[in-house]
């Protein structure tokens, strides 16, 4: 059995949103913030990492 590798999403603002994005089979939403010098954050409960434009690459 393979394990998904969780989703990545290239943003523009340091500050997102996640709620799972699968409606009643989500997560409560939570606001996350991507510190500038790190460029990528990730959710505590999906896991979906969240990537600052600029910031690919790393």
């Amino acid at each position: 059995m393979t394990i998904e590798a969780p989703e990545t999403k290239n943003v523009e603002t340091t500050r997102v949103a996640c709620d799972g994005g699968e409606g009643a089979l989500g997560h409560p939403r939570v606001w996350l913030l991507i510190p500038e010098d790190l460029g990528w954050v990730e959710c505590p409960y999906c896991d979906c990492k969240y990537v600052l434009k600029g910031h690919e690459a790393q």
